[in-house]
């Protein structure tokens, strides 16, 4: 199990790959379910050029900690991991990657769909987009993320 806060810009699909080859699950899964959220160019019918993502590290890192044990117990998972960008965002890139592995396709389905509700409506991040009018801080818990 990994959680994660980046500062940087990730490849989804490589961190995806990575963390399967260095587990040692690769003959007991038989289903991995995925999340990937990108910044769109808009929100609220506004353009949007950029976004800062803000957070307390101590605080983020302990909610995905959480999220990610509990789901692994509710659903029985062989792995999770947990990737969620910070900082500066720009349009197209990556936000947040959700990737859980088990046994059968049920349980990593459902687990990921209860993480990405999880993490949109009551993780701590703080978002400040940047639109046409000048800068604008989001409600995240209703579906900024």
């Amino acid at each position: 199990m990994v959680a994660r806060i980046a500062e940087l810009v990730f490849d989804p699909w490589q961190s995806i790959t990575a963390h399967q080859q260095q587990s040692n699950l690769a003959n007991q899964f038989g289903a991995t379910a995925t999340f990937i959220g990108t910044m769109r160019d808009f929100n609220d019918n506004e353009d949007v050029s950029r976004m800062q993502l803000e957070h307390y590290p101590a605080m983020t890192q302990h909610y995905l900690d959480k999220l990610e044990s509990e789901a692994k117990q509710k659903w029985g998972l062989l792995d999770v991991l947990i990737v969620h960008r910070v900082g500066e965002i720009n349009p197209a890139d990556p936000i947040v990657l959700i990737a859980c592995w088990s046994a059968h396709r049920r349980a990593s389905l459902d687990a990921c769909s209860w993480l990405i509700e999880e993490l949109k409506h009551k993780a701590p991040f703080w978002k400040k987009e940047t639109r046409q009018d000048g800068e604008k801080w989001v409600d995240t818990n209703t579906g900024g993320l």
